[in-house]
């Protein structure tokens, strides 16, 4: 059987060692799946930092189980809505055990339907596992130009050190080897839904 050697699980078994750099590396590639599940939640940036942290906790005590690196995205999506909903139950109770606190009137909390958008935020998943596959150059350009609203190509440069007239010609090299990974093409072969498939190339 032929041994699944990509970065990833070899990051997940670094930092499962103890290696604090394998984990940072884990960190940057899968942060930004994390960030967006948390906020389909309506929490403010500073709750939305909380309850991340609560959950890469979370994937430091699992860390061990999670040896297999396709398990990480969902893992990782099913934590976020779980400790999101829990945060907002906790306001939401903080709230109505003091009634008659003028700083902070009562608001209804409304959590989203955890299969609201479920194909969609499967797509979204699979998308960031597949950037989590890129090398780190790729990713970040993917990403800066997945930001809404996007930064000029002077920004994009000098955060990623890509000349401008090289921009155009390295997101057309990302975006095909993004189409490239496993988790991507797995998505792409067993979708028989008919829906729209091509994630990836909405980043054009």
């Amino acid at each position: 059987m032929e041994q699944d050697v990509s970065p990833v699980t070899a990051l997940v078994v670094t930092a499962a060692a103890g290696d604090q750099q394998a984990w940072r590396e884990l960190v940057d590639r899968y942060a930004p799946l994390l960030v967006s599940v948390i906020r389909g939640f309506r929490l403010t940036p500073a709750e939305t930092e909380d309850v991340a942290q609560t959950v890469w906790l979370r994937l430091v005590e699992h860390l061990d189980s999670l040896q297999e690196p396709r398990a990480i995205p969902g893992w990782l999506v099913t934590t976020a809505r779980r400790e999101s909903i829990r945060y907002l139950s906790s306001q939401r109770h903080r709230r109505m055990s003091d009634p008659l606190n003028a700083e902070q009137p009562p608001v209804a909390v409304e959590v989203p339907d955890p299969d609201e958008g479920l194909v969609r935020s499967e797509r979204h998943q699979v998308l960031l596992a597949g950037l989590a596959e890129l090398p780190s150059r790729q990713r970040e350009l993917l990403l800066l130009l997945m930001t809404d609203p996007q930064p000029s190509y002077d920004e994009i440069r000098r955060r990623t050190g890509i000349p401008v007239g090289s921009i155009g010609p390295t997101r057309a090299r990302a975006l095909e080897r993004l189409r490239r990974t496993p988790a991507v093409r797995r998505y792409v072969a067993s979708d028989l839904s008919g829906g729209d498939r091509h994630d990836a190339a909405s980043l054009g």
